[in-house]
């Protein structure tokens, strides 16, 4: 009789200890994540791929560093030569477009500080570079993209078709798991919008430019990022026409980086070592659209 008792306390006890989960054993520590969980995402320098024209203090070349994006702001085509940007689902939230257009304060005093109502009646959208819809994680960040030292003149199809489509794909990049480093910029002289062909607008205060680019570098999430990009990173190059002739499909325009170094001068990734610069500029993306 003893002994059977001993046999059911033993077969007892095994079985609570078997039955105990982690949480039962240890519940103020956190679960081991697995080889196959994504690392989580952050909030990176907007300028660890490099600062493309080496945007200074120049009144062609101002560098203008916000928590949102960074941008070289050209005063004299009264739009930014470029604007860079690192996207993660870390600054993606429910904050809804705010529509705020204003003026940028915060240039220099001898800047022109181009208005939301310098666009007015010009036949051209006020073209995000860095996009409303990747800032919604606050209002704060959500209101800078709509400063105009954001803004270019851009063809209406252009924005609301071409490139809406590019920047709803690259939210998709960050939806699976992927961050994003994203310079968008645009150079020449003349864009074709509602009201036809136009150099300038503003009284000669904006130009209009020509042609409109973007550089897309995709990496899963994780840190050390420049040092994580090899030559077989996806590097996406787009480069199309500021015109209301265009077909809706951004995979159409893809080209080079180095394509958009020759054409506008810029080290677009400069901090990137030459040896995987070479590679994965060179590289045209053959990479789904959708």
């Amino acid at each position: 009789m003893k002994n059977l008792y001993r046999s059911l306390l033993l077969a007892l006890t095994l079985g609570v200890a078997a039955s105990c989960s982690v949480e039962d054993v240890a519940p103020n520590q956190p679960l081991s994540h697995t080889s196959t969980d994504s690392a989580t995402a952050t909030q990176d320098s907007h300028l660890a791929m490099g600062n493309p024209s080496s945007a200074g203090t120049s009144y062609s070349n101002y560098l203008v560093s916000k928590p949102q994006f960074v941008l070289s702001y050209n005063s004299y085509r009264g739009t930014p030569n470029w604007v860079s940007w690192h996207l993660s689902s870390a600054w993606v939230g429910s904050t809804p477009r705010q529509d705020d257009f204003r003026a940028d304060t915060s240039l220099p005093s001898a800047f022109y500080k181009v208005q939301t109502s310098d666009y007015t009646g010009s036949g051209f959208d006020r073209g995000h570079n860095c996009p409303s819809a990747d800032r919604t994680l606050t209002v704060a960040d959500n209101s800078a993209t709509f400063l105009m030292s954001n803004m270019i003149p851009q063809a209406g199809p252009n924005n609301q078709q071409t490139w809406a489509g590019l920047e709803n794909y690259c939210r998709t990049l960050i939806n699976a798991g992927n961050e994003l480093y994203i310079i968008m910029g645009s150079y020449g002289v003349g864009g074709t919008g509602l009201n036809g062909y136009k150099e300038t607008i503003a009284a000669g205060k904006v130009t209009v430019p020509n042609r409109i680019w973007k550089v897309i570098v995709v990496l899963p999430n994780g840190s050390g990022d420049v040092s994580r990009v090899t030559s077989s990173t996806r590097v996406i190059a787009v480069n199309t026409p500021n015109t209301t002739s265009i077909s809706s499909t951004w995979g159409t325009y893809r080209t080079t980086v180095d394509a958009i170094e020759a054409a506008t001068g810029y080290n677009i990734l400069s901090n990137v070592p030459a040896t995987i610069q070479s590679t994965i500029e060179a590289r045209v993306d053959s990479g789904p659209t959708q």
